[in-house]
């Protein structure tokens, strides 16, 4: 767990390449009158991969007029990639017929200095015991890492998963993990990071998986509070990714609304001293993934209110 937050003082959110930490957000963008980022057309109606392209072109404008660098694409980006019935979808086959297209937006995703990531949901499970689920989860790492390797993404571009489930045996549960790692491929390995939660697999479990794997953890704050783990923290789960790449870093806030608070839950927006208790803590620069509810919304709040705490550190005042 962190202790208290410190000020943001002489820390500047967004700007030049030196900045010590980006802001980002997941997939779904409620800005400019919200924006379509992949074709989630149901299978009938024939969805594909180069509509989502053309979808996330657009998106990327908008990234850049708003002067976003961190984005979170979307699980359905290739639609029906791995479903078991739906072999006409199939994932490589989609994504070699868009290779041009993958090629083009890749290489303005790099003049854009953007960094992608994508974040499979909650049925990619490769820890499972029974062999049907791991072996399609297994497929959505696939999937996901030649995407981002088609689009030329650079080895900060990460598929992010969880451990899984428990199944009643923490170490059986965390040497299936380990074992599925191994046999993905060279690929996926590169490009597959794992995350702990905030009930099942604490942050020291996740670094066990480090040590034993070589794969590299995402730090989640939230996480961190609701599942805590004794000595362990942020500096442990940065110090996993390599010098030359900034580690992502995943921050959202409890959602308190009354009448029913809901501890787990992610909020619609981030509090400022949360940002403040990660920034704070970082001992290198790092991306900040914001997993809050309104999105882009968020992120753009949330950085008035980082500009503004440096601005009245530059002047000498307190911001209340």
């Amino acid at each position: 767990m962190l202790d208290a937050p410190r000020a943001l003082t002489g820390f500047r959110l967004h700007g030049c390449a030196v900045t010590p930490y980006r802001l980002g957000f997941a997939v779904k963008v409620l800005g400019n009158g919200g924006m379509k980022t992949a074709d989630t057309r149901r299978w009938q109606s024939g969805p594909r991969l180069g509509r989502s392209l053309e979808y996330l072109d657009a998106v990327f404008d908008y990234l850049e007029r708003v002067d976003i660098r961190v984005y979170r694409m979307s699980s359905s980006t290739v639609p029906y990639g791995t479903h078991p019935d739906l072999p006409e979808f199939d994932y490589r086959r989609q994504i070699d017929a868009c290779g041009e297209s993958l090629r083009a937006l890749g290489e303005r995703a790099r003049r854009l200095g953007l960094r992608l990531s994508t974040h499979p949901g909650q049925y990619t499970v490769i820890n499972a015991p029974d062999d049907a689920l791991p072996a399609k989860s297994m497929l959505d790492l696939e999937q996901d890492a030649l995407l981002l390797d088609a689009l030329g993404q650079p080895e900060e571009a990460v598929v992010v998963v969880h451990v899984g489930g428990l199944y009643g045996d923490r170490e059986a549960a965390l040497g299936r993990w380990a074992r599925a790692f191994e046999r993905l491929s060279g690929r996926a390995q590169r490009r597959v990071v794992v995350e702990h939660d905030e009930r099942a697999f604490s942050l020291a479990d996740v670094l066990r998986l480090h040590d034993s794997t070589g794969a590299r953890v995402v730090y989640d704050l939230h996480h961190d509070r609701c599942n805590p783990s004794e000595g362990r923290g942020l500096a442990d789960a940065l110090a996993t990714w390599p010098a030359h790449v900034r580690p992502k870093v995943h921050l959202s806030s409890p959602r308190l609304a009354l009448p029913r608070p809901r501890l787990e839950a992610h909020a619609d927006f981030v509090a400022p001293w949360d940002l403040r208790t990660v920034v704070s803590h970082a001992t290198r620069p790092v991306d900040v993934m914001l997993e809050a509810k309104a999105k882009d919304l968020a992120l753009l709040w949330l950085r008035r209110q980082a500009d503004s705490d440096v601005a009245a550190a530059e002047e000498g005042g307190t911001k209340v």
